[in-house]
């Protein structure tokens, strides 16, 4: 990742009065009214935290009851949103300027405090309120591991209002080990392809579909359309808790294909999983749920998950991935005469387009250690039913390996059908 810290982040229920709940939505509302004032004023003008923070302090102060802190935020979530906005405009994307209308609030070390008892102190547009965290009963529940755990600071964190509920999904940090592995080409690799009709796909053949996700979020579009289109104070609030529950599926989602990939890695045996690097995944998948953020997330689940395992997480550069053919090489736009098919016009390999992309993503990152100015690694590719190199082929593993998998179905894995007979690379005969 970008800098020496590992971020990590624990979504728990927070357990409010009556009162605190009317404070809590104050100071959400003042939130999104802030960022929106903020992003208007800089709009066309600035995108440095720093000069977006200088032009729209003052402002914020006068026409919100946002207290000091928290304006500052609003100002630096203004020039995130601009900055997002700018990049998609320079590679020719539309961008037309953000409206805050999720239900949520940033926090930092100065507006947010953990207590030893369980509660949190949180900054309002009144005064600071204090709530107990509503916590697993289970000593290996997942918010124990950074509560209980010195390693760890908490970091900006955000608040989310879902109904009457509100969740805070707390951030935390700490930095990265020194014996972390860095010369990652050795071992085994699992290879993984992002997309939006499989989610992910791993070099395993290990299929997370995204088609119920797709249908569920472009019913979310719809419903959203409608209440935009209606307008009133009503639809409005709906509007807010349906982009809530959105954000919620996503991540949710999220988690269990992250749970699955790490799962299959622990399976193979593998020392690393593998992905494209993310910068212009929202592009390439191109779709209404298709953003960096969802498969940002995707990655750091996969990638706390397999810390646990130690096994390391790693990008490479996706270019020409689903175009290569993963059996001898030869890249063209006419191997994809589908989206979903891969024919290579070379040596006439067949496969799944998702599948050969993963295989491909895989390779690359084992090739690495075997470039000649570095001779590193030692790095195979897993797949279902074996291990292959570069340069020393295809290794089967031993009889009844494979079989152990796949006798009984795995959760989050598509079934094969007659279209998807070539998930296993072939040659037509």
């Amino acid at each position: 990742m970008a800098d020496d810290c590992v971020y990590r982040t624990a979504i728990t229920r927070l357990d409010v009065s009556d009162e605190q709940r009317a404070l809590l939505e104050e100071t959400i509302s003042e939130w999104k009214r802030g960022c929106q004032i903020a992003t208007d004023l800089a709009w066309n003008r600035c995108q440095a935290k720093s000069d977006v923070q200088s032009l729209a302090y003052d402002p914020l102060r006068e026409q919100t009851d946002l207290g000091s802190q928290h304006a500052i935020l609003a100002t630096h979530q203004a020039a995130e949103a601009i900055t997002g906005c700018i990049e998609r405009r320079s590679r020719g994307e539309k961008a037309s300027t953000p409206r805050f209308t999720a239900p949520t609030v940033t926090y930092d070390s100065r507006t947010l405090t953990l207590f030893d008892d369980e509660t949190v102190s949180l900054s309002t547009t009144e005064n600071r309120i204090r709530c107990p965290l509503v916590l697993p009963e289970d000593d290996d529940g997942f918010q124990w591991r950074f509560l209980d755990s010195e390693r760890w600071e908490v970091t900006e964190s955000t608040l989310t209002a879902d109904g009457d509920d509100y969740f805070l999904h707390l951030g935390f940090r700490r930095p990265k080990s020194n014996n972390q592995p860095n010369t990652a080409e050795d071992g085994t690799v699992l290879g993984v392809d992002l997309g939006v009709e499989n989610i992910a796909v791993t070099s395993t053949a290990r299929f997370f579909s995204g088609r119920e996700l797709h249908h569920t979020l472009s019913e979310f579009e719809k419903t959203r359309a409608g209440l935009q289109r209606t307008g009133t104070r009503s639809a409005h609030r709906t509007l807010e808790q349906a982009s809530g529950r959105q954000l919620r599926t996503v991540r949710d989602e999220m988690h269990r294909v992250s749970k699955g990939i790490v799962t299959e890695a622990v399976r193979y045996e593998c020392d690393r999983i593998v992905f494209e690097d993310l910068t212009h995944i929202r592009k390439r998948t191109d779709d209404a749920w298709g953003h960096r953020w969802a498969y940002r997330k995707l990655y750091q689940f996969v990638e706390y998950k397999a810390e646990r395992h130690g096994i390391a997480v790693e990008q490479v550069d996706p270019a020409d991935t689903s175009k290569r053919c993963g059996e001898c090489g030869f890249v063209t736009d006419a191997n994809r005469p589908t989206r979903d098919r891969f024919e290579c016009r070379a040596c006439e390999t067949e496969a799944n387009a998702d599948y050969n992309a993963a295989k491909n993503i895989g390779l690359r990152y084992v090739r690495r250690g075997q470039q000649s100015s570095r001779r590193t690694g030692d790095g195979q590719l897993a797949l279902k039913s074996g291990t292959v190199t570069p340069n020393s082929g295809f290794t089967a593993y031993p009889d009844g390996f494979e079989a152990e998998f796949t006798d009984k179905r795995r959760c989050g894995t598509t079934p094969p059908t007659p279209s998807d007979a070539g998930c296993w690379s072939h040659r037509r005969s």
